[in-house]
């Protein structure tokens, strides 16, 4: 019985793995895409736990977003841009003007970020879909490699300001 059970395995285990390849080839597109967010996403996450909450209130200058406000953006920003990727409406709360705290913040980004999720699981064929977003015709997958490219330009922001406090952001950390 055992010795079948071991062929049985051995036989099965070339085509679980073909299988495997088979769903990351036939969602390339989004895989990608995924990867690139989860890094940019994962960094500004990761900015807002380490930020002390006392400098959630800095501005290099007073014509640009506080700390605080950068992480509240980026939440609202993932909601829109996964929610257009998703064909769903709009969130009209904003947590860059109503949350105000460093948890209240970190949350945000948390469950914008589990948002997310469920818009890079779309496969490539359904990234395809025509959306409007900005006044623009995009396709889904325009919308979820946008949303990768905002996290990344906004974390370029908080590096700025760990920098400016002489603090090490999360990409420099060696992690």
């Amino acid at each position: 019985m055992r010795r079948t059970v071991l062929i049985l395995l051995a036989a099965a285990s070339p085509m679980l793995a073909q299988q495997q390849q088979g769903a990351i080839a036939a969602n390339a597109s989004v895989n990608a895409a995924k990867g690139i967010w989860t890094l940019s996403s994962g960094f500004v996450q990761r900015s807002a736990e380490q930020m002390p909450e006392s400098l959630y209130s800095f501005r290099p200058t007073p014509q640009v977003r506080s700390f605080g406000e950068i992480i509240g953006h980026v939440a609202d920003a993932q909601y829109m841009f996964c929610g257009a990727a998703l064909g769903e409406p709009a969130r009209t709360d904003s947590f860059e003007k109503s949350a105000t705290t460093k948890a209240a913040l970190i949350q945000a980004v948390k469950d914008a970020s589990a948002y997310c999720q469920k818009a890079y699981a779309q496969t490539d064929a359904a990234s395809t879909a025509s959306i409007t977003l900005f006044g623009m015709t995009m396709t889904r997958m325009g919308a979820l490699v946008m949303n990768a490219a905002h996290d990344y330009e906004h974390y370029g922001n908080l590096v700025t300001y760990f920098r400016l406090k002489g603090m090490t952001p999360p990409s420099s950390q060696g992690q």
